[in-house]
């Protein structure tokens, strides 16, 4: 008797398992579609990403040097960091159907006693810079090279 519900019961899982791989699947292909596109300054600038949030396309209406190079220099890094949130916030919605059937199956803690929980033993990535490294404020090794030392450089003693 107890088999048979150990049988059941593992079936259920891998049933549950096989589910959420073919809605993995799936979702990979919708998300690789995925592309976001924003305009600056009165529709000069156009950038595309995709759904990595790459830049993938750039367009510049005939008018854009009308504006100085710093100029589009921000306005082009805003629009690229404007569609990639875009895209980013797209992907989150997609995922959040497979993610709340995730979350409703039980954690390995729940069926074995004494089990760690081991979704909350991952540590969580800090969020990436969204403006460039100061370079200049690298300390230096006393080479009088400002930066991190390089394991391919010419330069390195």
């Amino acid at each position: 008797m107890l088999n048979d519900r150990l049988r059941a019961d593992m079936a259920t899982m891998l049933d549950g398992l096989g589910e959420q791989f073919r809605g993995i699947a799936e979702l990979q292909k919708q998300r690789a579609l995925l592309t976001a596109t924003v305009t600056a300054c009165d529709k000069r600038i156009e950038v595309t990403v995709n759904a990595d949030g790459l830049l993938i396309a750039t367009k510049f209406a005939d008018d854009v040097l009308e504006l100085s190079l710093e100029e589009i220099a921000a306005n082009l890094t805003a629009a690229v960091q404007s569609a990639a949130a875009d895209v980013a916030g797209r992907s989150r919605e997609l995922m959040t159907p497979l993610l709340e059937r995730r979350d409703a199956l039980p954690k390995l803690s729940e069926i074995i006693e004494g089990a760690p929980d081991l979704g909350a033993m991952l540590p969580t990535a800090p969020a990436p810079p969204t403006v460039a490294t100061d370079h200049t404020r690298w300390p230096t090794d006393g080479s009088g090279i400002h930066g991190p030392r390089s394991a391919v450089a010419d330069n390195d003693d």
